[in-house]
């Protein structure tokens, strides 16, 4: 909380409080205030990232996958700066692999994040220079530190919105082409009617 101070007539100091500029509702996955920002991800946007191409083709390019707002209290790069955020993922797949975000590597790699489950189900898909993968199970509640040497990535396997907040250093950078370039070393598909990760072809 941001307090303001002046001296009164009779000497007294008072302390006004100031109201936070940024507010969040943690369920509902939506921020609003300044500086909170806003990026949305279409499927045509993560054209390549999907194992089934012409499942994808035949989807509407400009449906929403996910959609992500931060706070930007610190300017990116700052070094020791926090940002804050949160991304829903919607529910859906193309041809039998679930909704996804892009993921990326940190380029910094000695910068870590939090990922902490808000609503929904899914799968934090992670990724080692190795290029070892495994996935964490991501339910309301379930927090997630994610080593900064590792790829990172969100797959919805619900119904229903994927929600999670974040937060992560302002000079962690970002690397997504080198996940554009080989992906990761496994994927989320539905296999029986349940999600399975699967390696990669």
């Amino acid at each position: 909380m941001n307090t303001r101070h002046a001296e009164s007539s009779e000497g007294i100091l008072e302390t006004e409080a100031q109201g936070p500029t940024v507010h969040l509702d943690w369920l509902k996955g939506a921020m609003k205030g300044a500086p909170v920002l806003r990026s949305e991800k279409t499927l045509g946007e993560l054209e390549g990232l999907f194992h089934d191409v012409e499942a994808q083709v035949r989807m509407s390019a400009g449906a929403i996958v996910y959609v992500v707002q931060w706070w930007q209290a610190a300017a990116a790069g700052e070094a020791g700066g926090l940002l804050w955020g949160v991304t829903i993922v919607k529910p859906g797949k193309v041809g039998d692999e679930f909704f996804m975000t892009h993921g990326h590597f940190h380029a910094d790699r000695t910068r870590a994040e939090y990922y902490v489950t808000a609503s929904g189900h899914g799968v934090l898909v992670r990724m080692d220079d190795s290029r070892s993968t495994w996935g964490e199970a991501m339910s309301p509640g379930s927090v997630h530190y994610i080593n900064g040497q590792h790829a990172h990535r969100v797959v919805n396997t619900g119904d229903e919105p994927l929600i999670f907040w974040a937060c992560w250093g302002a000079d962690a950078g970002y690397d997504y082409g080198t996940i554009r370039e080989h992906g990761f070393g496994a994927r989320v598909v539905e296999r029986a009617g349940r999600p399975a990760l699967v390696p990669n072809e």
